[in-house]
């Protein structure tokens, strides 16, 4: 058990024992956890907002059952239902908190755009750590990076380099940083970013998947290219899927649990919690093993090297 999670409990128990003994008789109620972490160890269960269809990050069991004498609300989904990395990393980080997982569903604007009412507690779902992210949540210490390439039909031949994809219609998952990088706008931390593609044509998708299928449809009309990351579409390959990746990543993210920062109880505590236990997931080869099982690479050594405190985004 971490330090500060075990200062949690200690503080919540003894609290508890002190109105009794001093107050005689039936001791009144506890107050209620004053943070987030609190607040989550006394429920018992991690509320985790994640994607049902995006493998293989995370996704639906196909026949899973709900599991029994679960903690989890009839509107949140059992660990036992779904599979894939994030669902993995997010598992593991609630049994290190001690508690049990339940995972709910949102659409990415509203997880990414913070305010999230005390819907959910944290995100577990593949999110880039940007600047204008950093205005609204809290960023763990990344659990893995993912470079984004470039990827056309498998049987084309007019396109080799990246710049030769300016002004060609290129989709994107809407509102994600691929998008931002095609417009221009995109801000990494820690990284000076080349634009190389010029006023591209962008065709936003909900999720990536259709862009995916639609480019493999190979006539030209719909898109010329996608533009997402490399375990995505090296597994849409795997898949059989008629696409082919451009040589080399044209920008590498991190990706990093989410808090928000508007949360009705303080999530400093909560944020600084999590970070610890990803930090000794890199330690100890737990994050490595996921990412070889899913990926068949390693997509986190340079994730455990990432400058977290370089954010400053806690006080």
């Amino acid at each position: 058990m971490h330090k500060r999670l075990a200062i949690v409990l200690f503080t919540m128990v003894a609290t508890s024992f002190v109105v009794a003994a001093c107050g005689g008789g039936t001791a009144p109620t506890p107050a209620p956890p004053a943070d987030k972490l609190g607040e989550i160890v006394e429920r018992g269960r991690l509320i985790i907002s994640t994607d049902l269809d995006y493998p293989p990050q995370s996704e639906l069991k196909p026949g899973a059952s709900r599991a029994t004498n679960t903690q989890c609300a009839s509107t949140e989904y059992t660990a036992s239902e779904l599979t894939g990395f994030d669902v993995d990393v997010a598992v593991e980080i609630a049994k290190r908190l001690g508690v049990e997982p339940c995972f709910v569903t949102a659409p990415w604007t509203q997880i990414t755009g913070g305010s999230w009412g005390d819907h959910w507690d944290i995100s577990v779902g593949s999110m880039a750590i940007t600047p204008e992210r950093t205005e609204v949540l809290y960023f763990t210490q990344p659990y893995y990076t993912t470079p984004a390439a470039l990827f056309v039909h498998k049987d084309n031949t007019t396109f080799t380099q990246p710049e030769q994809l300016s002004g060609k219609k290129i989709g994107v998952c809407a509102g994600y940083t691929y998008e931002y990088f095609l417009d221009g706008s995109l801000l990494i931390p820690g990284q000076t970013i080349d634009f190389m593609i010029k006023d591209a044509i962008i065709i936003g998708y909900d999720t990536e998947i259709p862009s995916l299928e639609d480019l493999a449809v190979g006539d030209g009309l719909q898109l010329d290219a996608v533009l997402t990351g490399v375990p995505l579409g090296q597994s849409m390959i795997t898949d059989g899927l008629a696409i082919k990746q451009l040589d080399g990543p044209v920008f590498t993210e991190y990706l990093a649990v989410a808090v928000d920062r508007s949360s009705s109880k303080d999530p400093i505590a909560l944020t600084q919690e999590i970070t610890e236990i990803i930090k000794h997931m890199h330690q100890d080869g737990t994050l490595l093993r996921l990412s070889q099982t899913y990926y068949g690479d390693d997509f986190t050594t340079a994730a455990s090297q990432f400058d977290i405190q370089a954010l400053t985004q806690l006080p």
